[in-house]
């Protein structure tokens, strides 16, 4: 399981261990926290008063500082895990729906013909259509694309990289990411 971390302002700065968010709480660094409660820690006893250290980690927090992350600067990691999640394991030409291992990284514009491997230039592909197009463009092959490609929002490059999202955190991301993102359907 994993904490969503926030800047103090509200914007997505990592996915972090339970372990890590309990140094945020322990270091008085967590300015406000949302979402469910999801672990509580035991620590140790006061000397002094005999009282029990108790930690608890909510799902959401917002820690102080400066941000690491600005929403302006951020140019998503590509990997195919990210670009099937962001096409919905979606075959652009074809349009059927496969696994993950069934799945290939295509290139509108290949390689061959100094194409780039760059969000914009990559569609989601089954083995069979990337087979078949080969090393030409969509025009080139005559398989038009089934949907365009895009550039995941900071919110989507959240949801795209983990795999095991708590609901209220997907609720808090979803709030947040483009009408238009693919996400939504």
């Amino acid at each position: 399981m994993k904490v969503l971390k926030l800047s103090a302002q509200g914007l997505p700065q990592s996915w972090i261990s339970l372990e890590q968010a309990v140094l945020h709480y322990a270091a008085d660094e967590v300015r406000w926290e949302i979402g469910a409660r999801v672990a509580t820690f035991h620590g140790g006893h006061n000397a002094i008063t005999g009282e029990q250290s108790i930690i608890t980690v909510n799902s959401i927090i917002g820690t102080k500082g400066v941000p690491n992350i600005s929403p302006f600067d951020i140019k998503p990691g590509l990997t195919n895990g990210k670009l099937f999640a962001r096409d919905r394991n979606l075959c652009a030409y074809c349009g059927d729906h496969f696994y993950e291992e069934d799945l290939t990284r295509e290139h509108i514009i290949p390689f061959a013909q100094n194409g780039i491997d760059t969000w914009m230039n990559v569609v989601t592909a089954c083995r069979a259509c990337n087979h078949r197009k080969s090393s030409r463009t969509p025009e080139q092959a005559h398989m038009p694309l089934l949907y365009t490609p895009y550039v995941p929002s900071l919110w989507e490059d959240f949801i795209l990289r983990n795999r095991r999202i708590l609901a209220d955190q997907m609720e808090f991301l979803m709030a947040h990411i483009p009408k238009t993102s693919r996400l939504h359907a």
